[in-house]
């Protein structure tokens, strides 16, 4: 990814080798074992970080570690850096692991590191740290979902693990699914992961038995209101039936790239209102200028892209995310080339029904915006 100015590709290589969305419920889960970590503090109802947006940041890769961002809706901007402020002397180190992942759960704002970082549990009120799994060489994670109130999933480039929200530990890796894990999203009675070498794979959300596989998906999930779980890989969206497990596919007028290489979670995302999907035209790891959206059913919708990046800019990261509270879509952007472009990056708002822009936020620094977290 576009981690270093002056050692790009190295940075790329070493991403490489080593390789947040919805709050859900679920029935009860199985009991796990595990080390225990350090907690600490419980999750309030409101708070200084309620009434607004998370922007997860890679981070420079070997220069700083990552960092969350604030767009409040009461000032209409930015505050970077929360999460160092609102706790003192604690921070998401190495400087060499990359912040890829956040969600909210449960009024839990879950933090997850790649390359050797921590996994951060906060209270997403008031961004107080609850608990952490620490840093380790070893670790790689990359995203979490919740299943109910005790119960969750930690996915990892070696496999998938159970992490309960009562002693924040994880727990035995599964053996149901093994090997580089990432997206995850919970819908019905199944868990929906996403793994590098078998595409789509559904699990029972009690037993974590895999009840289905759907080869050749790279990018994953979103979830629209009928309660349809989307994914996409080659040419073809695919929705998934969460009760049935039936599939439909719709062919998209572009090929479909994953980010496995350095990965990141996935271009897609849905809306909260509609059952409509956004996808974004993306390389392996950055340089999308065009998002498509879905109307399911509508097959006319995917004719001509939905939003057109203005000349000079593309996607990074996820680069695109739907917030419920606004109903927009939310792109992060950086200019187009290498090295000091990354500095220069913009926040935009657009009108999830009509695609014309609403808001431009512009801003300075080596964030490289990862993904979003909303309440």
């Amino acid at each position: 990814m576009k981690k270093s100015i002056y050692y790009l590709l190295p940075a790329l290589l070493l991403m490489a080798l080593a390789s947040c969305q919805k709050e859900q419920q679920a029935p009860a889960n199985n009991q796990f074992s595990g080390k225990p970590i350090s907690t600490s503090l419980s999750s309030t109802v409101t708070g200084k970080y309620t009434n607004g947006f998370f922007i997860i940041n890679e981070g420079w890769f070997g220069h700083g570690d990552g960092s969350v961002s604030f767009y409040s809706y009461d000032t209409n901007t930015k505050t970077d850096s929360i999460f160092t402020k609102e706790n003192p002397g604690k921070n998401l180190n190495p400087v060499t692991s990359t912040l890829e992942y956040g969600t909210i759960f449960n009024n839990q704002l879950f933090l997850v590191s790649k390359v050797g970082g921590p996994v951060v549990v906060c209270d997403a009120n008031t961004m107080q740290e609850v608990a952490r799994i620490p840093s380790a060489s070893g670790n790689n994670w990359q995203a979490f979902v919740g299943i109910d109130a005790t119960h969750g999933l930690l996915s990892s480039a070696t496999g998938l693990y159970p992490f309960s929200l009562t002693t924040y530990t994880t727990g035995t890796k599964l053996t149901t699914v093994t090997g580089n894990i990432a997206d995850m999203i919970l819908a019905g009675n199944y868990i929906f992961v996403l793994s590098q070498s078998q595409g789509v794979v559904v699990l029972n959300a009690s037993t974590y038995a895999v009840v289905k596989t759907i080869p050749g998906m790279l990018v994953a999930f979103a979830k629209t209101p009928d309660g349809s779980v989307w994914t996409a890989g080659g040419t073809s969206l695919i929705k998934i039936n969460s009760t049935t497990l039936a599939t439909t596919t719709v062919a998209v007028p572009f090929t479909v790239f994953g980010s496995w290489a350095a990965w990141h979670p996935g271009s897609i995302t849905a809306s909260s209102t509609e059952n409509a999907i956004f996808l974004a035209d993306n390389n392996t790891w950055f340089g999308g200028t065009t998002i498509y959206k879905y109307i399911d059913g509508n097959a006319a919708s995917l004719n001509t892209p939905f939003i057109t990046l203005a000349t000079g800019k593309e996607l990074y990261g996820s680069g695109l995310g739907y917030n419920p509270a606004l109903s927009q879509l939310v792109v992060n952007t950086v200019k187009s080339g290498f090295g000091t472009n990354y500095s220069t990056n913009d926040l935009d708002f657009y009108n999830a029904t009509t695609g014309a822009l609403i808001k431009d936020v512009p801003f300075s620094g080596y964030y490289f915006p990862a993904t979003y977290a909303f309440h």
